[in-house]
């Protein structure tokens, strides 16, 4: 590194994915860590525990997932911003406390690093059997945003950009990749971001006699009550009104739940990420995240080279899966593949979304093992005729 390089320069680094995800989570501001030893996960809390201590940051080990969620919540809910990572069964069992921070607006980033399942799996092996839980595996009703990295560098990217959002919107959100991804190690370029770059939440401010801790105006973000500052708030699991406390009237239920899930499309433009690779002349489309994007990169090129045009659409924030941009991609196209190393998740929504006409063809691979660029390749020539 320049010397007189400033101090938000890249610094470049040889880094594990899992260690990057620590030290993005660090450089986001985070400065409390619950987490439970779990495989494939465990580096991203070996990480944080060495350097957490460092900036004045906590780290606890907890007796199980369930307290692991729990005391990010309430560390967040003390006013830090706080993160645990975990795996399959861990993120199981982090579910029902995952909707409690949905309910009360809590900020908290939840990284879940994938492996084989269900039940204890193959806890070494990668696999991405955990699609449809990240959105939908808490109960009822509920916000979350999911972000799906495929790479070191965008691991520490997205990490930060995780921690942004939490904060921006009050919502907890996910980091989800594979095994190879948590695992691999890359030589990449690391910028610490400019406290500029950074999301606080919004607190709340004027008199403290008028405060509503769930009352928001057109931005749907309620302003929170930072300890310490005399602001009264009722933090409840339940549905609550404008003060935060129960209610069973139907018409402060809906504008509670219109509000609760509508901030999120408020703000879509904020939320959404995708990536997209030769995708204008392409007559198939590569739908697919994580290591399956990577196998379908190199893919792209090889058929390329022998004349048969194919493009990727990667989205990087998963959910709220980003349906109007993936519409426009695929129209026209003869057909979609969607390699993803389950029985059939993601596939799912493609065959949802996709517009009339367009073929969809799943790519599935569920032995513990990645799909392969040649795996994709084959795919895309049975459906270019």
């Amino acid at each position: 590194m320049n010397a007189h390089a400033g101090k938000n320069a890249p610094v470049l680094r040889n880094i594990q994915g899992n260690a990057a995800c620590a030290l993005g989570a660090i450089a986001a501001g985070c400065r409390f860590y619950a987490g439970y030893p779990i495989t494939p996960s465990s580096e991203i809390a070996e990480k944080m525990a060495a350097e957490l201590p460092k900036v004045g940051g906590t780290f606890i080990q907890m007796e199980d997932e369930i307290g692991s969620m729990a005391a990010t919540i309430g560390a967040s809910l003390g006013g830090v911003k706080a993160m645990t990572a975990t795996s399959g069964p861990g993120f199981s069992l982090k579910q029902e406390n995952l909707g409690y921070a949905a309910i009360t607006e809590t900020p908290c980033v939840i990284v879940n690093v994938m492996r084989g399942g269900p039940s204890t799996g193959m806890p070494t092996r990668p696999a991405q059997g955990d699609i449809m839980q990240a959105r939908w595996g808490t109960h009822g009703d509920h916000p979350v945003i999911v972000l799906a990295p495929h790479t070191v560098r965008e691991i520490y990217e997205e990490t930060i950009r995780a921690f942004n959002l939490a904060e921006a919107l009050r919502v907890p959100v996910v980091v989800l990749f594979d095994e190879i991804i948590g695992h691999l190690v890359e030589t990449v370029e690391l910028a610490q971001p400019a406290p500029e770059e950074l999301t606080e939440r919004k607190w709340a401010t004027g008199p403290r006699e008028e405060y509503l801790p769930y009352a928001a105006e057109e931005d749907m973000i309620p302003a929170m009550a930072r300890p310490g500052d005399g602001y009264r708030a009722h933090t409840t699991g339940l549905t609550h009104d404008e003060r935060g406390f129960p209610t069973q009237d139907p018409q402060k239920v809906t504008a509670f739940m219109d509000r609760l899930l509508g901030k999120l499309e408020r703000h879509h433009d904020l939320i959404e990420r995708n990536e997209l690779v030769d995708t204008d002349d392409a007559d198939v489309l590569i739908l697919a995240i994580g290591t399956p994007a990577r196998a379908a990169k190199s893919a792209i090129r090889e058929l390329r080279a022998e004349g048969v045009k194919a493009g990727l659409f990667r989205p990087v924030t998963l959910w709220p899966f980003p349906a109007e941009a993936f519409r426009a991609v695929a129209t026209g196209k003869k057909a979609v593949i969607v390699p993803e190393m389950n029985m059939g998740q993601l596939v799912l929504e493609a065959e949802q979304l996709a517009p009339e006409g367009v073929a969809i063809r799943g790519l599935n691979r569920y032995d513990g093992e990645a799909i392969t660029p040649a795996m994709i390749v084959k795919a895309v020539k049975e459906n270019v005729a």
